[in-house]
Formats: C-alpha cells, structure tokens, sequence
C-alpha cells in the first residue's frame, strides 16, 4: 500500500516537475527569439504596460509534453492531452495575433460574423477547441454520451480559464487552485492535474509582476489539461454536473462580453 502511494505521488510530482522545467525552458526561449519578432506577440495589459504574450507559448507547449509523457497513463490518455492541449493552444496563439485588432467579443458576435461569411479568429477559435475537445473526449471515454460529455468539459474548461485571464495572476491562480483537487483522485487524472500546475507556476511570478501574459494561448491550453483531468477521473453523474457548470459560466461570460464590462 504504500510502496503504491509512492508511486503515485511520484507520478504527480515528476509531471509537475516536467512540465514547470519545460515551460521555463520554452520561456526563455521565446523571449530570446520570439517567432515573428517581438512586436507580434507584444500586448497592452488592463493598465497600459506593454507585456508580452511568451508565457501563452511556453505554458502550452510544457503542458502538452508532460502530459504526454507522463509515466503510466494510457497511450490513448496522452494522445488525448497532446491533442486537446496543442490544439487549444494554436487556436488560442491563433486569435492571439490575429484576433488583436478586433473589438468582437462572445460568441454571439463571431457566430453573427460567420452568417455574414466573415471567419474570425474567434470563430476559428470556438470550433476548432471544440472539434479537439471532442475528439479527445472520444479517446477517454468508452460510450457515446461520456464522450460528449467529456468533450464540453475539456472545451468549457479552456473557455472558461480564458475568460478569468484579465488581471496579472488571476487565470494562472485558478489553474492551481482548480487543480489541487485533482491531485488526489486515482487514475490519469493525477498527473494530468499537475501538468498545467507546473506550468503555470512556471511563469506566475513573471505574470503577476507583469511582465508577461497566458494570452488566449496560454489560458486555453492550461485549461484544456484541467478539462480533460477532470474527464478522465469522473464519473457520468459528476461528468455532467461538471459539463452544466461550464456552460452555465460561459453563458455568464458572454454576456459579460456583450456589456462591455
């Protein structure tokens, strides 16, 4: 019994570990070189200071490669958090740069913009971690309605941390907060838990002093991970109290959008 205790706390610590370690490598990295140059990825934060948006890139890409090779989970389980993760984070990035210009916010309004025949970065967003949240939920789930379920939670759960990335620290505060209680639970959805801990810890410091920002990028991989933890370790019942949770905020959020607030 304990020599099993250990190796799950060993799980857990070493994707935590990984994922804080490649995060901070990818960090330093981007702000060496960023691609594009500086300028694409620089951003005026709630205060008017000019930040910039290499933690998105650095939390994505540490997030997905702990996750991914975490010891003992499932090869399906890590195709689904490489594919979940990376894919939010490029949409993300997506919108990152070329949704910066665009005062559009909710759904409604890229949704209005599609009837018009205009594909913006939002809707290209709102369909694209939708489709990988589907499709990673079909990995983690046996039967139809689990893998429905689980993907509005991986998808709702990547929106819904996105919509808390306005203050320095506060999208990365939640990811740890929310995560913590993942660590406990059996299964994958430990070190899937700890994946997006590490990583957001990585660069917390740098966002609260800002210096930096998750950006659309970096608040929808980590969030993505936290979805799918909790997909892998829930059961129906709790799966759709978790998916009504979700929309239930996003409704919330877009009509925060729409205020303007």
């Amino acid at each position: 019994m304990v020599a099993v205790a250990g190796g799950k706390a060993f799980t857990r610590i070493s994707a935590l570990l990984a994922a804080a370690g490649a995060t901070r490598v990818a960090y330093g990295a981007l702000r060496s070189r960023p691609p594009g140059g500086a300028v694409l990825w620089e951003r005026k934060n709630h205060a008017g200071r000019t930040v910039h948006l290499h933690a998105g890139l650095a939390t994505a890409a540490g997030t997905a490669l702990a996750a991914a090779t975490a010891p003992g989970l499932p090869a399906r389980t890590r195709a689904a958090a490489a594919l979940a993760v990376l894919a939010a984070g490029a949409c993300g990035a997506y919108d990152d740069v070329f949704g910066a210009g665009d005062p559009r916010r909710g759904f409604r309004a890229h949704l209005a913009a599609l009837r018009n025949r205009e594909v913006t970065s939002g809707a290209v967003k709102l369909f694209g971690i939708g489709a990988a949240g589907l499709a990673a939920g079909a990995l983690v789930k046996e039967r139809p309605a689990d893998k429905l379920l689980a993907g509005v939670v991986i998808a709702g759960s990547a929106h819904v941390v996105n919509l808390l990335d306005v203050r320095p620290g506060r999208a990365a505060g939640a990811v740890l907060a929310l995560g913590a209680p993942g660590l406990l639970r059996r299964g994958p959805a430990g070190p899937l838990s700890a994946a997006p801990m590490g990583a957001a810890a990585a660069v917390a410091r740098d966002d609260l002093e800002e210096r930096t920002m998750l950006g659309d990028a970096g608040a929808h991989a980590l969030g993505a991970a936290l979805g799918l933890a909790v997909a892998t370790g829930t059961t129906r019942p709790a799966l759709t109290a978790h998916a009504a949770a979700l929309v239930a905020a996003t409704i919330a959020g877009e009509r925060v959008s729409r205020s303007g607030a």
